[in-house]
């Protein structure tokens, strides 16, 4: 693993979780910066392939053990058993954007993220909404 840093993540309860970045490898940081932003666009974007890209990501992902290992996050079980819910595994995926690529820690993309994190808040409340009117109108 390449050059790992801290990343303290706040949890929606209030409580933080420590979680290890490291950097990609050359070929696997190709691989993923150069497929992630574009697939995770709504309406546009591939979503399995961004939930491929994003367990590649978590891969390089760890979290400290008690007795002083850090346990990557290489399987989808690992993930679900250390990210607590998906607004933190997404700050991690950021950090982990921001950590690998140069664009992203000088600020230059973080209007891109934040509208796509926005656009994403609200497709995501108009389909639960559109799901209860269509459950009150079947009642």
């Amino acid at each position: 693993m390449l050059n790992p840093s801290e990343f303290v993540a706040t949890l929606p309860d209030g409580t933080s979780k420590t979680y290890i970045l490291h950097s990609f490898p050359a070929i696997a940081g190709r691989e993923i910066i150069t497929q992630y932003p574009t697939s995770a666009l709504p309406k546009v974007g591939d979503y399995h392939l961004n939930e491929e890209l994003m367990l590649k990501l978590m891969c390089y992902v760890g979290v400290p053990q008690d007795n002083g290992t850090v346990q990557c996050l290489t399987t989808r079980a690992l993930v679900d058993n250390h990210v607590p819910d998906f607004e933190t595994l997404m700050k991690i995926e950021m950090a982990m954007m921001q950590k690998n690529c140069s664009f992203f820690q000088q600020g230059k993309m973080s209007n891109i993220l934040e509208l796509l994190g926005e656009k994403v808040q609200a497709l995501i409340t108009k389909t639960l909404m559109d799901f209860s009117q269509q459950s009150q109108a079947n009642d």
